[in-house]
């Protein structure tokens, strides 16, 4: 692929003013059927996301143009399967190669929608999914809604990093900031790769494991952060630097989801749906970490007193370490996840793990774009998070297994959150929106 994909960005670093339509394009094929198992567009993407970082295109674009494009993709996709239905396997490629279909069309019988918010995070299955729900006749408008919703986390995790990657190459970054951030970079890819690799393995005690890396991480952030100013001003000022008016209003609703009113109401409004419903294991086992990561966080934040960044008009009075925000929202969505995945196979588990992570990384990142924390802040409050979750998850089984929460109170829990949060999001819009009417 050497070749090929040099000629590619060469072509694109001489001809810049196509690099929108190739975002597109790339992110369109990548969600396609069958092209996107044969094209290897994950690199691709990268690639071109990193070209667009470096001040071709601002964030706010490359991210809408490869959700756009991976939007089309599954569109196409699904008018293909609710069009042709079983006679699509006529194919040529899906003759040749059956185990494409037959494992896209296993998993959505299995896992119905879920099949399609995971699935997006799973490269062979993301291209086939939306062709098999067309196939099973899935309502259009449901189909719909779960692809907006897994477009715009799978825009993100594949563009962001990309895009962040080529604006620090090309801005002037404080001296110190690559090995600061290679060192960031480095002990949470160990801690992301050693615990997929020892959940996946099954390894004894893996629950344990991850505890206790994520503690150890925790404790070297919480000792080394007043030597990390060059990694923590340079990403600051790379958020700084690209900032609109669009993605301001978008960052400030999505940061109502880790406001601490917000937080509570959402953790008691679980607790109480599992509580009526019997669940008592997995309400004491989620209460318990959204409580005790509370604790924790108020107490080491008044522990270290950590000044907030010079960004806010108006600073905030509270201490920035760890963030509050950071941690709630990785307590609640880590240890929804972990009830999500009770009794599924292994790989299940670490996508739904992995899925929310990515929705908590999100309001994290809110708060390094509005300015009211530094990076290393936000690392703390999700390494908190996931080192309470790894303990409380282990304890809990030491004496019984975590029992799965029924499907049908999944259907209690998911619409109430998600409208608990919409009313908090809607009731700041008219904020935001009088912003654009002076």
């Amino acid at each position: 692929m050497g070749p090929w994909l040099d000629s590619v960005t060469g072509w694109l670093t001489a001809n810049p003013q196509w690099l929108g339509q190739a975002v597109f394009i790339v992110a369109c094929v990548e969600c396609l059927a069958i092209a996107g198992i044969i094209v290897p567009g994950t690199v691709l993407l990268f690639a071109i996301a990193v070209m667009a970082g470096s001040g071709a295109l601002s964030l706010g674009e490359t991210l809408l143009l490869g959700f756009l494009g991976g939007l089309l993709g599954d569109m196409v996709s699904y008018a293909l399967g609710r069009r042709f239905h079983q006679n699509i396997r006529r194919l040529p490629l899906l003759r040749t190669h059956p185990e494409w279909m037959n494992g896209a069309e296993s998993y959505f019988h299995r896992y119905g929608i879920a099949s399609l918010l995971v699935g997006r995070f799973i490269g062979p299955l993301r291209p086939m999914l939306p062709m098999v729900a067309g196939m099973c006749d899935m309502p259009f408008p449901r189909f719909l809604a779960v692809s907006l919703l897994a477009g715009a986390g799978w825009a993100v995790a594949y563009l962001l990093p990309g895009w962040a990657t080529g604006a620090a190459i090309r801005l002037p970054l404080p001296e110190g900031f690559w090995p600061q951030a290679a060192i960031v970079a480095v002990g949470l890819a160990a801690l992301l790769g050693l615990s997929i690799n020892a959940s996946l393995r099954r390894q004894p005690k893996t629950t344990l494991l991850i505890g206790a890396l994520s503690l150890t991480l925790l404790l070297a952030v919480f000792i080394g952060y007043p030597h990390m100013t060059a990694f923590d001003e340079g990403i600051t000022a790379l958020v700084q630097e690209h900032r609109s008016n669009v993605m301001d209003s978008a960052a400030v609703l999505v940061t109502q989801i880790g406001n601490f009113r917000t937080q509570f109401l959402a953790a008691a409004l679980v607790c109480v749906i599992l509580l009526f419903t019997r669940q008592w294991r997995a309400m004491w086992f989620f209460g318990g970490v959204t409580l005790f990561t509370a604790l924790a966080n108020t107490a080491t934040k008044h522990f270290f007193a950590r000044v907030r960044p010079e960004v806010l008009v108006d600073p905030l009075t509270s201490y920035s370490m760890p963030s509050g925000h950071s941690s709630g929202a990785f307590a609640f969505f880590v240890a929804l996840a972990i009830l999500a995945g009770r009794n599924q196979p292994q790989r299940m588990r670490v996508t739904w793990i992995l899925l929310g992570c990515l929705l908590a990384l999100t309001v994290a990142m809110s708060r390094v774009y509005l300015g009211a924390h530094w990076p290393t802040d936000i690392t703390a409050g999700a390494l908190l998070a996931i080192t309470v979750n790894a303990f409380a998850l282990a304890l809990s089984q030491r004496f019984m297994p975590l029992e799965p929460v029924p499907q049908k109170i999944w259907w209690l829990i998911l619409p109430s959150v998600t409208a608990l949060y919409g009313f908090f999001m809607l009731s700041h819009l008219p904020k935001e929106l009088m912003r654009y009417a002076y």
